[in-house]
């Protein structure tokens, strides 16, 4: 019987070089698992037909001495990155029957390493939320607790591997959907420097924010799916040979901007954070307390050039070309009913707020402003960084929370307050458990470092959890 609890992606590798696991067992037993588990949890939207068909592929490549770390590895992929022939909806409506034509630059690199493709996972509908509640297709229940949200956008991606679906998973972020899952799940959560990982087949949120990263158990296995899925890619103009701008912090210290963290933070969430400095300290890390007077905007302006890129980006499904179609009397008919039937009500909300702030008369008092606000917090990281090697926060205010308790927008949204300062810099950032809740839910502890340090993130992560029982 496989422990797959305590399975992580470096132990199956080695085991499966060794010739003690084979993929078919493993990729078996995750399919196990997802049996039993994804009619309550609702992680799946589709297990793949060919996953064990891959899995023996795999094995015949180990057993001729080819394999790499990923090779035979399970991974889930978030429900908005394309997979030839496969069925790719973003969790909506809208693009229920889309059935993708390319493979998008991340599964290429999957594909290339050999590790097995399991299926795709729930998310908040176009990526547009922070609890998974707004999926056209249903919640993903917190395997932790299935009365509580898993997070989102990738909730059902951090919902897999706490689940022991997949030893790991894909997912994207645009302002927390990577980092808070993972908090609210207890797993690793990893977004990347800005341009680390091309975009290319991914579908868009808010491009200038968005970003594709890993989700695992532990920081080593975060970074096992980084080395894989990073690079240059010619199909996307952002993306960067990683290994080129590669930038190793070495002070030391640790910054805290306690101003930061005082209104609307869970006092638990407080305390175990507390509690992680000071194990920090104990290994010989400084902490230093930092003011950063630019960070307490980053919601609002995330809140405003977010939208601003949704309403753009969405622009496309107009029931005409692709997609959804309802036809009416007319051309602007068929676009309004089209819209209507394909989109929820999330994602409604933010292409009217994107089109409203875009508009004449509010482009320069809303969407100017915040890109100027945007670069004044960029360039406050840039400096505060001459002085710290990281910048930690809490990942998230709160644990995981129960269905439908934020049902006002705005406290939906304040989840996100930790976690969109990194998307708005474009920098790295990773949350990494640390530990749990009086009542057994897990909160998570967020590393930000300078622009491509995402190497040294991975290296404080494990150290991080090797302390995390002292």
């Amino acid at each position: 019987m496989i422990d797959l609890k305590n399975l992580t992606i470096e132990k199956a590798h080695q085991m499966m070089k060794k010739g003690e696991l084979t993929s078919v067992e493993l990729v078996s037993t995750c399919l196990q698992n997802i049996k039993e588990k994804n009619k309550e949890l609702n992680i799946f939207l589709e297990v793949f037909d060919d996953a064990l068909d891959q899995a023996k592929k795999a094995d015949e490549t180990i057993k001729s001495g080819k394999g790499t770390k990923l090779t035979g590895i399970p991974i889930a992929i978030k429900d908005n990155m394309l997979i030839t022939g496969k069925k790719t909806s973003s969790a909506s409506k809208m693009l229920k029957n889309y059935v993708a034509t390319y493979d998008a630059f991340v599964i290429k690199k999957l594909k290339g390493d050999g590790a097995v493709l399991i299926g795709r996972t729930n998310m908040d509908e176009f990526a547009m939320g922070s609890s998974t509640e707004n999926s056209a297709y249903g919640p993903v229940r917190n395997p932790i607790d299935p009365s509580r949200v898993p997070g989102g956008s990738s909730g059902g991606s951090a919902a897999a591997v706490a689940a022991n679906m997949a030893l790991g998973a894909l997912g994207s972020d645009t302002g927390s959907s990577i980092r808070q899952p993972a908090s609210l799940c207890g797993v690793v959560g990893m977004k990347p420097t800005y341009s680390a990982v091309s975009r290319s087949g991914i579908m868009a949120m808010a491009s200038s924010l968005d970003q594709v990263g890993s989700i695992a158990k532990t920081s080593e296995d975060a970074k096992i799916i980084f080395n894989c899925i990073s690079g240059k890619d010619e199909m996307d103009s952002t993306s960067v040979n990683f290994l080129d701008f590669k930038v190793t912090p070495n002070k030391k210290i640790i910054g805290v901007p306690r101003d930061f963290l005082k209104e609307g933070v869970d006092p638990e969430v407080l305390h175990n954070f507390e509690k992680s400095l000071e194990k920090l300290k104990k290994v010989g890390y400084q902490i230093k307390d930092i003011v950063m007077p630019h960070l307490q905007y980053s919601l609002p302006v995330y809140y405003i050039i977010m939208p601003a890129e949704v309403s753009t980006n969405l622009a496309r499904l107009d029931g005409m070309r692709y997609g959804l179609r309802k036809d009416g009397d007319n051309v602007f008919d068929t676009f309004k009913k089209s819209r209507s039937a394909g989109f929820g009500p999330e994602t409604r909300r933010r292409m009217i707020l994107g089109a409203y702030v875009l508009s004449h008369g509010y482009y320069d008092a809303y969407y100017n402003k915040a890109r100027k606000l945007r670069r004044a917090i960029e360039n406050e990281f840039k400096k505060i960084f001459e002085d710290v090697d990281f910048v930690v926060t809490p990942t998230a205010p709160t644990p995981a929370f129960k269905f439908g308790e934020k049902k006002d927008p705005l406290a939906m949204y304040l989840c996100d307050i930790f976690t969109t300062p990194a998307n708005i810099a474009g920098l790295p950032a990773i949350s990494i458990p640390s530990g749990f809740s009086s009542s057994g839910l897990p909160f998570g502890f967020q590393f930000n470092g300078p622009l491509f340090s995402d190497d040294s993130l991975f290296k404080i992560g494990k150290k991080f959890e090797e302390i995390k029982g002292m």
